[in-house]
């Protein structure tokens, strides 16, 4: 049975939305201005990598508490028949040492100053549009330009954002006056912005508009490189104009596991997306029940769990570790580990070794180009510190760091942290299928594995598949259910030993699109009901 077969009528949640259908070119993402902007870039003759970066860069400034120019990127491209990678994360700044961090404490803060990496997602940009766009820079990012200039009204997702961001760096402000910067940026009148506000930020339009004009040589080895540099030694943290300078992204295949007849593509480490594909390739050794049987939900609580213990303890910067990815992938060792998967809650551990705000959108357009963009500041509007007369909020992903001196993803000089955004896609028989990704820390390959199996499995729409109630495992034999989750798959878990939390509200359970092509060449869309998902299509 083909993805695009679906059992109607069979499983359907609750829904805002049913699916979107589209031939000429479709832009799902969490804003609608966002996906209108791609749109708009699709229809001036680009394709779908131009209407991904428009789409990308319009997002910086409308979800600003979830991603910024100041953040990391990854992509998955389906061009021209075939599947490409760019990893667009950065590296810790060179004098990042593990014995330096240990001189101002026991570990990395999560915001101010010192957790600043090198941002990857202007370079990201331009390495998309250079290599695989069809439209010059200036016009893909110009209505994101216009939108930063003009001004648009804040949604009440994007202002609750904005009140938790608020809340958490006022705790801290007295203790890091570097967090001043982000305050006089984005709360200028000493509040957040409420819903249906109009926020504007010329500085922001003007960084686009330098990235574009300059092909991101501004803020690598420019003007705003040099206000980095600045900003960063005024408060003495790490990162310089040098790190900056030589910041380049890598093109690097994408690695898959075949599920079921499908092959389920991820960006390979420093990302976390194997550990969805472990999670999968162990599930494959496991029968399923129905959708909404406890039991499969278990089951696929193990498996997470199991994948989890074995990429927290090797996942760091490709370059950096010991376990190889095929090692990781191998079908043999995913079936040793589905034996572990008994009818009861386990503590999982490591079975090789012993040793936490994002945006994600899709674009597809009618020449059969594909991509799977996600970026990221992480936690919300990152380290809290921003280039004040450019709008950037600079992200501070060397949180995601260990200081375990042993460990592959110790903290060091020029090196990529552990990354939680991935985003995923879908081919059949060397055919693309469609780019999926749902967006949200820890949440993310957690969400890839219900998404997929929800499809695969048990044969859900995209749009049902994204609605479908989630659970979130956290630690141990801990794990949060949504709030709309059946009380009988509750109750059963806990029977299983699971300690169930209900969690009220949709934060916790990420945001995701799905865009798929069926072998008529129609574009059909999903998005998620946890967010102020949009499609735009023609």
């Amino acid at each position: 049975m083909s993805l695009l077969e679906f059992d109607a009528g069979v499983f359907h949640y609750p829904s805002r939305r049913e699916l979107v259908y589209g031939k000429k070119g479709m832009v799902a993402s969490s804003h609608p201005l966002a996906s209108q902007a791609g749109l708009d870039i699709l229809k001036k003759g680009g394709n779908a990598i131009d209407a991904a970066i428009a789409a990308a860069a319009a997002i910086t400034i409308v979800e600003p508490g979830s991603n910024g120019i100041g953040g990391d990127s990854f992509s998955i491209l389906w061009k021209d028949g075939e599947i490409h990678g760019l990893n667009a994360s950065g590296h810790s700044p060179k004098n990042m040492t593990r014995e330096a961090v240990m001189e101002k404490g026991e570990k990395i803060e999560t915001h101010g100053i010192d957790p600043i990496t090198v941002p990857g997602v202007p370079a990201g940009w331009v390495t998309l549009n250079q290599a695989h766009g069809k439209l010059s820079l200036e016009e893909v990012l110009e209505p994101a330009a216009k939108i930063a200039e003009e001004g648009f009204p804040v949604s009440n997702t994007v202002s609750n954002a904005w009140k938790r961001t608020f809340k958490i760096l006022d705790k801290k402000r007295k203790d890091f006056p570097e967090l001043e910067t982000w305050f006089d940026v984005f709360a200028p009148n000493g509040r957040p912005l409420e819903p249906g506000e109009i926020w504007s930020s010329k500085g922001h339009a003007r960084t686009l508009r330098l990235i574009a004009k300059t092909k991101g040589e501004a803020f690598y080895n420019g003007e705003i490189a040099e206000e980095i540099d600045q900003l960063s030694k005024k408060y003495n943290g790490f990162i310089r104009k040098e790190d900056l300078k030589d910041y380049q992204p890598e093109w690097i295949t994408p690695i898959s596991t075949t599920y079921k007849g499908y092959d389920i593509w991820e960006m390979p480490p420093n990302g976390q997306g194997i550990i969805a594909l472990m999670a999968l390739s162990i599930l494959e050794n496991i029968e399923l029940k129905g959708k909404d049987d406890p039991e499969t939900i278990h089951k696929q609580i193990e498996a997470i769990k199991l994948a989890f213990s074995d990429g927290q303890a090797t996942i760091s910067d490709l370059k950096h570790m010991e376990e190889t990815v095929d090692r990781l992938l191998s079908k043999p060792y995913a079936n040793s580990r589905a034996q572990l998967v008994s009818q009861e809650a386990k503590a999982a551990k490591p079975g090789l070794k012993d040793y936490s705000g994002t945006i994600y959108l899709a674009a597809a357009d009618e020449e059969g180009n594909m991509i799977s963009y996600i970026q990221s500041n992480y936690m919300g509007f990152g380290s809290g510190v921003v280039v004040p007369e450019y709008g950037v909020s600079l992200q501070n992903r060397a949180c995601g760091f260990t200081m375990e001196e042993e460990h592959p993803n110790v903290i060091g000089p020029e090196k990529k942290p552990f990354h939680t955004i991935i985003p995923g896609f879908i081919s059949k028989d060397e055919q693309a299928v469609g780019p999926f990704g749902i967006m949200g820390g820890q949440m993310q390959p957690q969400a890839h594995l219900q998404v997929i199996s929800s499809m695969v499995d048990f044969h859900l729409n995209p749009q049902d598949a994204l609605d479908a109630p989630r659970w979130h495992w956290d630690e141990g034999n801990k794990i949060s259910i949504e709030s709309v989750m059946p009380l009988n798959i509750v109750e059963d878990l806990i029977r299983r030993g699971h300690e169930v939390t209900i969690v009220p509200g949709k934060g916790l359970f990420g945001r995701g699109q799905i865009i798929l092509r069926d072998e008529m060449g129609v574009l059909v869309g999903a998005t998620e009901p946890r967010a102020d998902g949009h499609i735009s299509t023609w």
